[in-house]
C-alpha cells in the first residue's frame, strides 16, 4: 500500500533578497520600496489613505535575516499585471522565488 503526501497548492511567492549567486541584493530597503509601489493593490482596489499602509497582498518582512517580500496569490487573481510586475522584478534582479504557504505564529499564551 502507497502512501502519498497531498498535494498543497502555495499561497505565496517569497521574493527573498539575495540572488541566484547569493550576493545580498541593494539597496537594502528595496523591500520596502517593492511593497510601498503595490500598496494600491488589495481587496477593494484603493482606498482613502491606503498609499500609508502595506497592501496585505505585498508585504515585507525579514526572514533568517534575509529581506523578502511575501506576495499572495490573491493579488495574481485581482490584478494579473500587478503580479506580473512584482514577478518581473524579481526576475529582472535575478532574485531568488520560493513558492509557499506562510504559516502564522503561534498565539502568545
Amino acid at each position: 500500500m502507497q502512501h502519498s503526501t497531498p498535494k498543497v497548492a502555495f499561497k505565496e511567492v517569497f521574493i527573498q533578497g539575495l540572488t541566484h549567486d547569493g550576493a545580498i541584493f541593494r539597496p537594502s530597503d528595496w523591500a520596502d520600496r517593492l511593497c510601498g509601489v503595490m500598496s494600491p493593490f488589495r481587496a477593494g482596489g484603493p482606498q482613502p489613505g491606503s498609499h500609508l499602509t502595506y497592501s496585505p497582498w505585498c508585504v515585507p518582512t525579514l526572514i533568517n535575516g534575509v529581506r523578502c517580500v511575501v506576495v499572495s496569490v490573491a493579488l495574481r487573481e485581482a490584478e494579473p499585471m500587478a503580479w506580473e510586475f512584482v514577478i518581473n522584478f524579481a526576475k529582472d534582479n535575478n532574485l531568488q522565488l520560493v513558492e509557499a504557504c506562510l504559516i502564522p505564529d503561534p498565539p502568545k499564551t
